[in-house]
């Protein structure tokens, strides 16, 4: 196993966050992600990030800022993995995506669902949101 390096961006618009719709079948478990993705060898965090959001919801972001570093140890599906995650604020080019509720995406060719869900079911445990401790990064 390799420790993976990844860009998430907290994207927060009239108290909700842009999160990724997720299902753990091991665990049983509905839970939500920001989007992102994996650092590619000689890239910048910043640039991961925006190339993410192309790929997969043919997106562009403006204002983006760093706002930590920290790590997450987890098991998912049943699999151990460790992140260097990358945490940036940032917002939508495209104002439109703001008022949609559901936004279709692709990860490769495996579509999945994201959605701008309520800071306060998160901050409330009404919901789940990964990695563990990004809560305390969310502005309600």
């Amino acid at each position: 196993m390799k420790i993976r390096s990844l860009s998430l961006a907290l994207i927060q618009n009239k108290r909700r966050i842009f999160v990724m719709e997720c299902f753990d079948k091991i665990k049983n478990e509905e839970f939500y992600r920001p989007l992102g993705g994996g650092i590619e060898f000689g890239e910048l965090g910043y640039i991961a990030l925006e190339r993410e959001f192309q790929e997969e919801m043919n997106a562009g972001l403006v204002n983006i800022e760093y706002v930590t570093t920290f790590e997450n140890i987890f098991t998912c599906e049943g699999v151990a993995g460790h992140e260097i995650v990358l945490l940036f604020s940032a917002e939508f080019s495209d104002k439109t995506l703001y008022s949609m509720d559901e936004i279709m995406c692709i990860e490769g060719e495996v579509p999945f669902k994201s959605k701008w869900i309520e800071v306060k079911d998160f901050l409330n445990n009404k919901r789940i949101l990964y990695p563990d401790g990004l809560s305390e990064y969310l502005e309600e």
